[in-house]
């Protein structure tokens, strides 16, 4: 599909937030800035609204690797891996061996070989057009089907 506008962005975010549980995880695959950390902060900005929660501030955990959000009830962890060139860096994050109940929003997983049960996988490309992208959509467990939902 080709998203049109930084709308459209939010308004598919906010339909993946409306289905988003603890234990879900999200891999955001695509180039630099592209729009994964953009994807993200309309995901997390809607899912404060929807809870009565002023909008924060969701930066590109480039150089932390980690920025947790917690909203009511939910804890978002938001990774992003892009420095991380080695399985054992990875590894020594802990990324799937802390709490079970979190939400995990990774851009570039590359290196993440764990078998998750509930897991969006969002690919965004470049256009020829500068304000679209496309975006690929692939889901598995309770996410297999939402792509019909878009």
């Amino acid at each position: 599909m080709i998203v049109k506008s930084l709308d459209h962005l939010n308004l598919i975010s906010k339909k993946i937030s409306n289905h988003l549980s603890k234990r879900d995880c999200i891999f955001l695959i695509g180039e630099i800035g592209v729009g994964k950390t953009t994807f993200t902060r309309h995901l997390i900005n809607n899912l404060q609204k929807d809870r009565k929660l002023k909008a924060t501030e969701v930066l590109s955990p480039t150089f932390n690797l980690l920025y947790e959000y917690d909203i009511k009830g939910l804890k978002i962890m938001h990774y992003d891996l892009y420095r991380i060139k080695e399985r054992k860096e990875l590894d020594n994050l802990g990324i799937f061996s802390d709490d079970l109940d979190t939400i995990k929003i990774i851009e570039w997983p590359d290196l993440i070989k764990t078998p998750l049960e509930d897991k969006l996988e969002i690919y965004l490309n470049y256009t020829k057009k500068d304000n679209e992208r496309e975006m690929k959509i692939a889901g598995f467990g309770k996410w297999k089907n939402f792509v019909n939902e878009i």
